[in-house]
């Protein structure tokens, strides 16, 4: 760039000479220009000073225009919201109402209508009173007027409101928020915790370690290690959509064919899908690979009662160890070596737990936000009892277990719809140990539609209240030491499955909106805004990448804390849906290196002909009417979404308890509400519009 040349400074340092001269134009279409000076001409002009009225009247039609585009923009974002409104809540174009459950769930949605209603017209009723001035509690300097003074019956009603909610209804709802915010803070107490044995874990590069390589093959000749029988289950009832993924995947893993046993647990009812998977399985043991189908007539227990049902097989006794995937996993082929080693040498370690990751984690808002919560689940809550407590919850699937654990801990039982945790919880009281292996990462699918993510919640938060109240005496009697039965009951079961979905329902579901028409008993700023806000963060920390919605997060667990209530309440009392058990949607979505995989499988099959081995003339004709029956199948046929009223209506109600927060706000926390209640009308909105299938 070329040196500036501003001679200004220096033409002012001279001195004044000569007279004032003052020049007049006439011609209008020139500006009048003062010279103080000979050298007054050579100084620099303010800016302000030289423009006429058109160049005036330009700028100012450039701004108008920038001012209208805005509004316009504006207009045109709001008709867009409110055309959609208007197709899907009023004309219902191309959704479908839920069906409610009549009883329990009509009396929630009423009731929830009416304290909506309410809301809404107290709401109303006390920005007239702001306007009005009718603030005696708060200005001690206003006047109160005498009975003989009344001017109306509406202030009359008025005061009395006043004086009922501040000497009858605030205390006791400012009792029960004291109550809830100290059990909300023994909660953030405990995530930090978590947290910081996680960076600890981090820090330290703690994490379990295999001594050597056993799978080289000069070290397996040196040390004359075999590799352990290995049974390999697949429970699974009705998944069409992932059935032939897993199968491949579980049979693609790395081990002897002749110490691997497969074994395909079918509780489909559909006969369609039960002759897809026989299919399945059939043309992999074509292949050489020792895999069995089994399928029960009386489906009891759900999963507990299949798995219960395979391993009381004969041939179960050769085997030592069980892999367990469920129908929407696809494991590595190295799956096994890098978890049964672990078993070598730690006589006490009863199962070895993998991580879980997502093929589907970015599909659509509901599975960001599910991610972040399985993220912190695995990564901190799991990791760091693995590595300080030997002890967690099984997850299910992905994991291995020493089969002598299982049979000492009293196999699989029926009595709940957590038989993960349940199985856990008995392992750990007789004595087993546990590992996670954080690295090793076992793929899967999150539910990609509401529905399907709040029957699957519904499961998760009512079972473990079963299972408390079930083992609460054997927990109190067993021989383990007393801190392992105070964390097993305080931390485990009470605060991370009982407290959490108690007071966040109480606080910010029930207390919350109650503050916008009692403000004595307003909630303070920090246990609104600032340590959610910060416990949030925590929670995301595991993954980085979702940061951007981390408000959308926050609010969307505090809708979600209403399904989580209700079904803690009903695992505990055992109300009717506490033993409800509905396979967890799934929409079959694979990763880009499986479908390589699957891709280059089929050019080979293609080029080379279809051998079967040992295969007779029935087997053969049997296979073919499979395959023309899958061939014959229908199409899945894509569903409508649906609107769920009850989740709707609570989200305009916590919009409007945010609103009346707006009155009494200021600065920050003012807006914050702000954005907090637009947020959350977009999630609830966005979640409506979630695809029940792709």
């Amino acid at each position: 760039m070329a040196p500036r040349l501003d001679f200004s400074d220096w033409w002012g340092k001279d001195t004044r000479k000569g007279t004032p001269v003052v020049v007049t134009m006439e011609n209008p279409n020139y500006s009048v220009v003062e010279i103080d000076g000979p050298d007054s001409a050579f100084r620099p002009v303010e800016k302000s000073r030289g423009k006429n009225a058109k160049q005036v009247t330009w700028v100012l039609l450039l701004k108008a225009h920038r001012a209208v585009g805005c509004v316009a923009w504006l207009a045109t974002v709001l008709w867009a919201l409110l055309g959609t409104i208007k197709k899907r809540l009023i004309f219902r174009q191309g959704v479908a109402m839920e069906s409610e459950k009549t009883g329990k769930g009509k009396l929630l949605f009423r009731i929830i209508k009416v304290f909506l209603v309410t809301s809404l017209t107290i709401l109303a009723f006390e920005v007239v009173a702001y306007l009005k001035g009718w603030h005696y509690f708060r200005n001690p300097n206003l006047h109160i007027p005498r009975t003989s003074d009344f001017q109306g019956l509406l202030h009359m009603v008025y005061v009395a409101w006043l004086t009922l909610r501040a000497d009858y209804i605030a205390p006791l709802i400012q009792a029960l928020s004291k109550f809830c915010v100290a059990l909300f803070l023994i909660q953030s107490v405990d995530r930090m915790v978590l947290c910081l044995g996680c960076i600890w874990i981090k820090y330290k590069k703690i994490k379990p370690r295999i001594d050597g390589d056993p799978f080289k093959l000069e070290d397996v000749e040196g040390s004359g290690y075999e590799y352990p029988m290995v049974l390999v289950q697949i429970p699974m009832c009705n998944e069409r959509e992932v059935y032939e993924q897993s199968i491949s995947a579980v049979c693609q893993i790395d081990w002897p064919k002749d110490r691997l046993l497969i074994q395909v647990l079918d509780d489909s009812d559909d006969e369609s899908i039960q002759c897809l998977i026989k299919a399945e399985v059939y043309n992999w043991s074509q292949r050489g690979i020792n895999i069995v189908y089994q399928h029960r007539l009386v489906r009891t227990g759900y999963k507990a009662g299949n798995l219960k049902s395979a391993m009381s097989c004969d041939y179960v006794k050769n085997y030592e160890f069980v892999a367990i995937f469920d129908a929407d996993f696809q494991p590595n082929p190295d799956f096994l070596k890098q978890t049964v080693p672990h078993f070598q040498g730690n006589p006490d370690l009863g199962l070895v737990q993998a991580r879980w990751a997502f093929v589907n984690k970015d599909e659509n808002l509901l599975t960001r936000l599910q991610n972040i919560n399985l993220c912190f689940h695995f990564e901190v809550e799991q990791q760091v009892n693995g590595v300080f407590l030997n002890f967690f919850g099984f997850n299910g699937t992905a994991g291995v277990w020493r089969i002598k654990a299982l049979e000492d801990s009293g196999g699989w039982l029926e009595r709940t719809t957590v038989e993960d945790m349940d199985i856990a919880v008995r392992a750990h009281l007789n004595g087993w140990k546990f590992i996670f292996l954080n690295d090793v990462k076992v793929l899967c699918e999150v539910p990609e539609s509401y529905e399907a993510y709040r029957k699957q919640q519904h499961r998760w938060h009512s079972g473990p209240m079963q299972l408390f109240r079930l083992c609460l005496p054997a927990v109190i009697t067993s021989k383990i030491s007393i801190w392992k039965k105070a964390n097993l009951l305080l931390l485990f079961f009470l605060l991370r499955k009982l407290i959490l979905p108690f007071y966040s329902f109480t606080l910010f579901c029930i207390i919350l909106p109650l503050t916008m028409f009692v403000p004595e008993a307003e909630l303070p700023v920090w246990v609104i805004c600032y340590v959610p806000v910060f416990m949030s963060f925590l929670n995301i920390l595991p993954a980085p990448k979702s940061f951007p919605f981390i408000v959308p997060y926050l609010l969307f667990e505090n809708t979600m804390s209403v399904t989580k209530f209700n079904a803690m309440v009903s695992g505990l009392f055992q109300l009717g849906s506490s033993y409800e058990w509905i396979v967890t949607k799934k929409a079959g979505r694979a990763s880009e290196s499986d479908l390589l995989a699957a891709a280059e499988r089929d050019s080979k099959t293609v080029n080379q002909p279809l051998i079967h081995r040992g295969a007779s003339e029935s087997e053969l004709s049997e296979l073919n009417r499979l395959k023309e029956q899958k061939e014959s199948t229908p199409p899945a046929v894509k569903k409508i979404n649906k609107i769920y009223r009850k989740e709707l209506t609570l989200a305009f109600l916590l919009l409007t308890a945010s609103v009346r927060s707006l009155l009494a706000a200021q600065g920050v926390h003012f807006y914050f509400l702000l954005f907090q209640g637009v947020t959350f009308l977009l999630v609830g909105l966005d979640l409506i519009g979630e695809q029940m299938s792709q």
